[in-house]
């Protein structure tokens, strides 16, 4: 297959299959006289290994160590397990981390009249990076105090 047929059938870009190839995730592989890439379905086969690994999340690095894994007939199984295990605490504190943007985002939002005038709390934290709760929030809006500021 060439490298456009070896993209289809894995999933996985033309560009990024030749990263792969460059960073040494995936090995060289054969050549026609005029330099084009042929792949193998043995290098199909591990391409869909990197490719279902990216989808579970796995960095670029620990596929290269899940990739040894895998190749070494005399592995431990509990060493694939102990790198599948700190991956899913990797992932526990992502979805935290992302949560947490949520909870910002939403509470922004909240606090957004959404209308036509300019003032937007959104880009102010944006802006600033101070907290909404820790600004200090003008009493006034256009010379309307907050408490009588019309919705």
């Amino acid at each position: 297959m060439n490298i456009g047929q070896a993209a289809k059938a894995s999933g996985i870009s033309a560009k990024m299959i030749r990263y792969y190839e460059d960073i040494g995730l995936i090995g060289p592989v054969a050549r026609t006289d005029a330099g084009y890439r042929l792949y193998a379905p043995r290098d199909i086969h591990t391409l869909g290994f990197i490719k279902r690994s990216r989808d579970m999340g796995f960095s670029v690095e620990r596929i290269g160590e899940l990739l040894e894994l895998w190749r070494d007939r005399s592995r431990h199984s509990g060493d694939v397990k102990r790198m599948a295990l700190e991956h899913v605490q990797v992932l526990q504190q992502r979805i935290a981390e992302l949560q947490g943007m949520v909870q910002t985002v939403q509470a922004l939002a909240n606090c957004c009249a959404g209308d036509d005038r300019p003032d937007c709390p959104i880009l102010r934290d944006i802006e600033t990076g101070v907290p909404l709760h820790d600004a200090a929030l003008p009493t006034t809006f256009g010379g309307v105090s907050a408490g009588k500021r019309a919705r």
